[in-house]
């Protein structure tokens, strides 16, 4: 559903739109050099962080920037304010919204795989050297990017032109028998199950596995230092664990409240049966806009996390603020 915006004055259209031309131009604002930020510092290794989780937290940044270029700069923005350029051809609006289901995979995806190899590092002793490596990160990065990428395929033909102007298909417009068909149907529902429902669980279950093994371990390293005044004690293992799991936490946990709007509207339409909208202002609508806000703003909140839970990473990016300003002060003093 499309009205020609620039045809319209700002304070016509419809609340719900004027509030995401406003914050889909914010998200990208913040997301895309927050994330581009984050990758620099955290891959140069100075943030304490062990190898492995290293590589899993640039390639989460690198697929939230990802997500941010593709799917706000080049798909919501291009349509609010550029309503006329080649994006909107067919084939590459396809093309695009497949790019956009596949990197929001990838991004999803990566977040289980850094929940589960915190869960292996604190619960799995025994596999701990074995998987918790660089070389395991990257082979698991490498595998989920090109799995989720062939993944959503069909999706580029689950489109038509809505127009077609001098032989030139213009637009992408869902095939009549995209939602009747059963072969769609499972398809979406295969997809769905994916990325959120899934992951969604996964996390659950391996945050509330690694919180048992947390709180078991607890308990005997108590008893084994002895009194009371021994527990009291600064003990580096369990300090170490605290920083780890404030961190695992702290990025499932915004995954999961931020896809749970998403989820909940999904499974709404699909128990109704009703996919079409009635208008700008049809709650339905407001809850499918509002759904995908949030979902975005996943994609720009884990530098504020590594940046409260990481003394180190704080520094970081204190230093690589001052860096310039500090260049620009010797400017302004060589040219006095």
């Amino acid at each position: 559903m499309r009205v020609p915006f620039t045809a319209y004055p700002f304070t016509e259209l419809p609340p719900i739109l004027r509030t995401t031309m406003i914050y889909y131009p914010f998200i990208a604002a913040v997301g895309v050099p927050a994330n581009v930020m984050t990758i620099m510092i955290i891959s140069r290794g100075k943030c304490g962080l062990s190898k492995c989780v290293t590589r899993y937290l640039v390639a989460m940044a690198a697929a939230d920037l990802l997500v941010i270029i593709n799917d706000v700069v080049l798909f919501r923005i291009k349509e609010y304010y550029f309503p006329t350029n080649f994006l909107f051809l067919t084939p590459v609006c396809s093309f695009q919204t497949a790019l956009n289901h596949a990197v929001s995979d990838i991004s999803v995806w990566l977040t289980v795989a850094f929940t589960f190899d915190r869960f292996i590092t604190i619960c799995c002793q025994k596999l701990r050297t074995k998987y918790c490596t660089e070389k395991t990160a990257a082979v698991v990065i490498g595998t989920l990017c090109p799995l989720f990428c062939s993944k959503n395929i069909p999706w580029y033909f689950a489109f038509e032109p809505y127009i077609i102007l001098e032989n030139v298909p213009w637009g992408c417009i869902v095939k009549p028998d995209f939602y009747p068909s059963a072969a769609w149907v499972a398809f979406t529902w295969i997809h769905r199950c994916f990325t959120p429902l899934l992951p969604i669980l996964l996390v659950l279950l391996l945050n509330s596995l690694t919180v048992r093994s947390i709180v078991a371990a607890s308990r005997v390293r108590r008893r084994l230092r002895g009194s009371k005044s021994d527990a009291n004690h600064n003990d580096p293992e369990m300090e170490n664990r605290r920083k780890s799991i404030i961190l695992l936490f702290a990025i499932s946990g915004n995954f999961i409240l931020l896809w749970m709007t998403y989820v909940l509207f999904f499974l709404s339409v699909r128990i109704t049966n009703r996919y079409y909208r009635t208008g700008f202002n049809d709650p339905m609508f407001i809850a499918d806009q509002t759904s995908y806000m949030l979902l975005l703003l996943s994609c720009c909140t884990n530098t504020c996390i590594y940046a409260v839970t990481q003394t180190k990473f704080r520094e970081e990016l204190k230093n690589g603020v001052k860096y310039p300003l500090k260049l620009i002060f010797k400017l302004v003093k060589r040219g006095q």
